[in-house]
């Protein structure tokens, strides 16, 4: 589970480089940079590089949805910061529970087995990219709805859902699965069968983000969430559906 000292000298080493590139790039702040390495540097030493790797494609693949027909987000007033970029609110939103993941199973596998962990990552993450798909592809469909009334919402807004929105939710939450087994088989790191990542994996990620879109509509729109808090709450709820999930098919392990 942790990486010997050389190895771990040389994912301290990349997670550093690729946080700076990040920054450079205009794709995070400056502080949201910081904090993504610190962050990296601990999942990449205790979990290895295909929880790292993972967690890179999850932040390019957010960065190029973002940046999507952007100036026309920006002309609708439904864009991300000034230029696309994340702060340091949206990462810690999505980085604190991976982290925890791997922090957990680090300290003791029989709580959290090297299987099971593999799969809750990649849920965390199947969440990012389906919100992430979701609003930054679904705002640009023209028009929404209530998740819960099914009222016609501007697009944009909290618990504001579209055909298309869902449907790029769903292809984000599976893209993640797909690529987490083709990542753990290559470095031979512990994993479930595949079947575990291509289901499990992406019913909970999918379904977080519903909980996330509920969450917005009734809680953050009152002012009880900020946008992190609701995004760390779908998040947790989509690696707890997994838990959930693996825990009945009797997949712990």
């Amino acid at each position: 589970m942790v990486l010997a000292l050389f190895d771990a000298g040389v994912g301290v080493a990349l997670t550093a480089a690729l946080a700076i590139a990040a920054v450079g790039s205009g794709a995070l702040t400056r502080w949201a940079g910081a904090i993504a390495f610190l962050f990296g540097a601990v999942i990449v030493v205790i979990g290895g590089f295909p929880f790292l790797a993972l967690l890179v494609l999850f932040v390019v693949a957010s960065v190029l949805a973002t940046r999507f027909r952007f100036a026309e987000k920006k002309r609708r007033n439904v864009h991300e910061g000034t230029s696309g970029e994340r702060g340091v609110s949206n990462v810690v939103a999505h980085i604190l529970i991976p982290t925890g993941l791997v922090l957990t199973a680090g300290a003791s596998t029989s709580l959290l087995p090297p299987g099971a962990l593999a799969v809750l990552y990649t849920s965390a993450l199947a969440f990012g990219a389906a919100d992430t798909f979701a609003s930054e592809f679904g705002v640009l469909a023209g028009r929404a709805r209530s998740i819960l009334t099914f009222r016609p919402v501007e697009p944009g807004t909290n618990g504001g859902v579209s055909a298309i929105g869902e449907l790029w939710a769903l292809a984000g939450a599976l893209t993640t699965s797909i690529v987490a087994v083709a990542l753990f088989a290559a470095f031979a790191a512990p994993h479930l069968a595949p079947a575990a990542f291509l289901i499990v994996a992406p019913i909970g990620g999918f379904l977080g983000c519903q909980i996330d879109s509920v969450l917005g509509e009734t809680l953050e729109n009152r002012g009880r969430l900020t946008k992190g808090s609701t995004n760390f709450f779908g998040m947790l709820s989509a690696v707890a559906i997994a838990a959930a999930l693996l825990l009945v098919f009797g997949m712990w392990r």
